[in-house]
């Protein structure tokens, strides 16, 4: 690698505060994604519905950012939303003639991403469709979900490794004997790189190993932590719900059938490195053409994969970036009150949670002026986190 090549590479990470701004604006649009199609979220409203207001909200905030700029920059849908309802897990993001609806006391899990010159921010979110707190076992979950992924805030930081998270996450869920879903990996994000090398395993299992990794300063990761009140063993069981696919980059192939050409030439056109959904594509070509493309490695899947009618399931997904002054979480939504059955008496979680976020600079440095009262190296989130009767890990 040429010194220029590795000057740009450096540049590429947090240490370049025009990075950090694209972050935080791919950031700032995914919140209000988020936000919009919560409202969006009502008895009787279509999955489909949802989904598509949401990625053409993602589409046009983007858009609209850096117009003016010499150099093209790619910018939009880094991961179609997707809203899967009670026991399905994640993925359900279905084509336009799909017809499911949602109903009062639906569980919904909301997930999407955009990025800004393929700076990614993610998020995911757990609703229940009724007016009121969430009580028993749904409520359970998801402050199950949202104290693990407290703690994980807090644990992936410069120094920590990443087989530190996996075991916390899976403690925290059993405090509210609630599992952590097998197969969901946390990633590092980089620039167009949804799924960078730097992995958290949810869960140690036969068929799922990752490499140990310490996180280092300037890294950006999206941290994913899915709770079950069953088995945590998803299955698939209908591979026609799959919509969400990213190009396999690494991999080529002459296909046979003139649909599937069409199709490939189409993703490599719009698609050629972000996750995108079929309903992007015409409908009937697609479910032909895809096939092919599938079986030969040519697109990755993303599967709906389910847990057992009448599990609980929740999901919480946020962005962070490991600054210089500590863990800056850039995407989350404020949760609905929870009043679980079980509550956190566990030493080591309590002390987990009382971690800070930021960091305390040694030595003498001059100390930024704020507002009276206030610490130079306070953030906007809280630095403790109690475990308070409503479900402790309220997300700021």
């Amino acid at each position: 690698m040429s010194d220029e090549e590795t000057k740009e590479e450096q540049e590429l990470d947090l240490s370049s505060s025009e990075v950090v701004t694209k972050y935080k604006s791919a950031a700032e649009i995914v919140n209000k994604a988020l936000q919009l199609a919560l409202l969006e979220c009502k008895p009787k409203a279509k999955v489909v519905d949802v989904c598509e207001k949401a990625d053409a909200f993602i589409r046009e905030q983007s858009g609209n950012m850096y117009k003016n700029v010499k150099k093209k920059i790619e910018r939009g849908v880094a991961f179609p939303t997707c809203v899967s309802i009670n026991n399905t897990v994640c993925h359900f993001s279905p084509l336009a003639s799909d017809e499911t609806v949602m109903q009062e006391g639906d569980m919904l899990k909301i997930d999407m991403g955009c990025h800004i010159d393929g700076f990614i921010a993610v998020v995911a979110h757990t609703h229940v469709l009724q007016e009121g707190p969430v009580t028993g076992r749904a409520a359970d979950v998801i402050a199950a979900a949202s104290t693990a992924s407290e703690v994980a805030l807090r644990l992936v930081r410069p120094g920590k490794k990443n087989k530190d998270v996996t075991e916390a996450i899976q403690k925290v869920a059993a405090a509210y004997d609630c599992r952590i879903v097998e197969g969901v990996l946390s990633h590092q994000l980089k620039q167009f790189v949804i799924d960078g090398n730097k992995v958290i395993l949810s869960i140690p299992s036969p068929d799922t190993r990752v490499d140990d990794a310490e996180f280092e300063e300037n890294e950006v990761y999206a941290i994913d932590i899915v709770t079950s009140t069953g088995e945590g063993k998803p299955k698939l069981l209908d591979e026609r719900q799959t919509t969400i696919y990213k190009r396999a980059v690494d991999k080529n192939y002459h296909l046979k059938m003139k649909s599937s050409r069409f199709i490939f030439s189409e993703i490599n056109q719009k698609f050629p490195i972000m996750p995108f959904s079929a309903r992007a594509l015409d409908e009937k070509r697609a479910r032909l053409g895809l096939v092919e493309c599938v079986n030969h490695d040519l697109l990755q899947p993303y599967p709906v994969l389910h847990e057992k009618p009448g599990d609980h399931v929740a999901h919480i997904k946020f962005t962070v970036l490991l600054m210089p002054n500590g863990s800056d979480r850039i995407t989350s939504h404020q949760l609905q009150e929870l009043q679980p059955t079980k509550t956190i008496d566990d030493p080591e979680i309590k002390a987990w949670l009382a971690l800070g976020t930021k960091t305390k600079k040694k030595g003498g440095g001059k100390k930024k002026k704020g507002k009276k009262g206030e610490k130079a190296d306070e953030s906007a989130e809280p630095e403790a986190m109690d475990v308070t009767p409503n479900g402790g890990a309220s997300q700021e």
